[in-house]
C-alpha cells in the first residue's frame, strides 16, 4: 500500500524532532561532565528522559511510515505537548521568540498532518466502516 503524503511529512517531522531532542540529550551530557549541574543523579536521570523522548519520536516517526495506530496516537501527544511548551514559554521574560514559533509551528504542522494521516487511514479501515474484515 502507497504512503499518504501527509504520513511522511508527519514521518519527518516526527524524525526531525527526535533527532532535536537527543542532541539536546547530548548538550545536557556535556554540560553534566563539564560541572554545569547542582545535582548530578537530577542531572542523569532528566539526561535519561530526554533520550528517551528522543527514541520514541523516532520510533512514532518509523510507525507512522508504517501505519500503526500506535505511532499515529503517540505522536499525536508530542504535538500537543509541543505546543503546550511553546504556549508556556510565552510567560519566560524575556520571551523566547525563536524557540516559541519554531516549536509552536512545528508543533501545529506536525499535529495537522498526523490529524490528516488518521482521517485518510481510517477511511481505508474497514472496522471504522461497518464492513467485515478480512481477518475475522
Amino acid at each position: 500500500m502507497r504512503r499518504s503524503g501527509p504520513a511522511a511529512i508527519a514521518a519527518v517531522i516526527l524524525g526531525l524532532e527526535g533527532v532535536a531532542l537527543a542532541v539536546v540529550g547530548i548538550i545536557e551530557l556535556f554540560a553534566l561532565g563539564a560541572g554545569d549541574a547542582s545535582s548530578a543523579a537530577s542531572g542523569i536521570a532528566l539526561i535519561g528522559l530526554t533520550l528517551i523522548g528522543a527514541a520514541a519520536l523516532i520510533a512514532f516517526g518509523f510507525g507512522v511510515l508504517r501505519r500503526a495506530s500506535w505511532a499515529r496516537s503517540g505522536g499525536i501527544v508530542f504535538q500537543v505537548l509541543a505546543i503546550a511548551l511553546s504556549l508556556a514559554a510565552l510567560t519566560i521574560r524575556p520571551t523566547p521568540w525563536t524557540f516559541v514559533l519554531v516549536l509552536g509551528i512545528v508543533g501545529v504542522v506536525g499535529l495537522v498532518t498526523l490529524i490528516a494521516t488518521v482521517r485518510r487511514e481510517g477511511a481505508d479501515d474497514p472496522r471504522l466502516q461497518g464492513r467485515p474484515s478480512d481477518d475475522a
